[in-house]
């Protein structure tokens, strides 16, 4: 009788190829939820269990040996299996569950208040996002598309463009009461600034500095204001009065529309980044995913926030 061939410890494959993955056990533990310590263990555990080395222990992260190499592709094909093997056990709820991954500036000024619309038409589908700045792991995850702003062409996914983006200068009405009217950018040099810094900033995005340099208003404080590290929150702060705003359009609409802003001057600067549909290739998605991304589609093409406070 051959002698039984023993499996290596399945949480020490699934921790192994995160760090193998992302070449960090720091980086493994934040994306599996424990700690470093914890993979530390786990690494220990797979290499008494391989009798030799599987990482070489760097500065600031790791190096697979070749006997890691070697166990890396499997593991990793493991991994992917056991995330297919969990979709096929939940199929029928694919058919009823929506999992989106989008920045939360999109989420909360875009997406949200828009979803009651794609509600009502489908009122059996649940729909799930998660609003954060990071890249999906949607080999990691049931995570089904993403929405992500950026120049597209990322690696090893399709990637659709949704909607293309530019820059206006907005603020509440009530900022502007009482002042001369606006017929020149030299004409908001007594207004208060706020800025943008989000971190998904397009590099082609103007600055309120790079703004005015750029229309030839001289002498103007264009650092001054208040400084957000979200899109949302510098709109917001905006309809309450605190100062003018380079916005990106589309996440303005709707408070222009119900009156909430409005743009001084009506020039837009085009930018070169653009909201993008993201998924695996060759992913094959269940109706409620392609009701979903069709109904996005729509949405896009639509634009018109007005006939979305009526409908």
């Amino acid at each position: 009788m051959e002698p039984k061939e023993v499996m290596p410890p399945f949480l020490s494959v699934r921790v192994f190829e995160a760090a193998a993955r992302l070449a960090s056990f720091a980086r493994a533990a934040e994306e599996l939820g424990i700690t470093a310590g914890a993979v530390s263990q786990h690494i220990r555990i797979l290499e008494e269990f391989a009798g030799q080395p599987l990482f070489r222990r760097l500065g600031r992260g790791v190096e697979l040996t070749e006997a890691g190499k070697a166990a890396f592709g499997h593991a990793s094909a493991a991994m992917a299996e056991m995330l297919q093997a969990g979709r096929a056990m939940r199929a029928s709820l694919r058919g009823r569950r929506i999992s989106i991954s989008t920045a939360p500036s999109f989420a909360s000024k875009w997406l949200i208040p828009r979803l009651s619309k794609f509600q009502d038409r489908y009122p059996d589908v649940e729909v799930r996002m998660s609003a954060d700045m990071g890249l999906v792991d949607f080999a990691g995850s049931d995570m089904d598309f993403a929405i992500r702003y950026g120049p597209g062409g990322y690696e090893g996914l399709h990637c659709e463009r949704l909607m293309s983006e530019s820059v206006v200068v907005v603020a509440s009405p009530r900022l502007l009461e009482g002042r001369p009217p606006v017929n020149s950018p030299a004409d908001l040099a007594g207004l208060p600034l706020i800025h943008d810094d989000s971190s998904e900033r397009d590099p082609a995005c103007p600055t309120w500095t790079m703004w005015f340099a750029a229309r030839g208003a001289r002498n103007i404080d264009a650092e001054r204001g208040m400084r957000f590290n979200q899109s949302s929150l510098a709109l917001e702060a905006a309809v309450a009065g605190k100062g003018l705003v380079l916005a990106k359009r589309q996440l303005a609409l709707r408070d222009i529309a119900a009156g909430l802003l409005v743009t001084p001057l009506e020039e837009s600067a085009p930018v070169s980044f653009a909201y993008w549909l993201v998924w695996p290739r060759g992913r094959r998605f269940e109706p409620a995913q392609i009701a979903f991304l069709e109904w996005l589609r729509e949405q896009a093409i639509e634009g018109d926030p007005v006939a979305d406070q009526t409908a």
